[in-house]
């Protein structure tokens, strides 16, 4: 695992803290918004990995399902956790606000945690906070 990878992988730890505490705090929406982040920066780490980057989230989530997903690299279901996540974080952020429920938050957190955990099978650890 390089740096830039171990970077984004905190940042997905982080966010998945985050999305709990929103949630515990009734922001289900913005939960969601943060459970979505964090499987982006999953993504994106799988990525560096491969020495592509993207600036675009519609770019990464692409290259994320062409070169790991469809390759069988990851399950293909991890691709569609994040598109699915993608588009529960633009409700969270642009839609109604009770447009995200408390559930859906909760299977996105749990999403969340299941794609660190796949990067740290397939990456390598994340280092405990300092």
């Amino acid at each position: 695992m390089n740096a830039d990878q171990q970077e984004l992988l905190e940042a997905a730890r982080d966010s998945i803290t985050a999305a709990r505490l929103l949630l515990e705090n009734s922001y289900p929406g913005y939960a969601a918004a943060r459970a979505y982040y964090a499987m982006f920066y999953v993504a994106e780490a799988f990525l560096e990995g491969e020495g592509m980057s993207f600036s675009k989230h519609s770019a990464v989530i692409a290259a994320f399902g062409q070169h790991f997903a469809r390759t069988g690299k990851v399950p293909a279901a991890y691709h569609k956790y994040l598109i699915e996540g993608q588009e529960l974080r633009q409700s969270g952020d642009y839609g109604q606000r009770n447009a995200v429920d408390v559930g859906q938050a909760r299977v996105q957190i749990e999403r969340a945690q299941a794609f660190v955990a796949l990067a740290e099978r397939l990456i390598g650890p994340v280092l405990p906070p300092d």
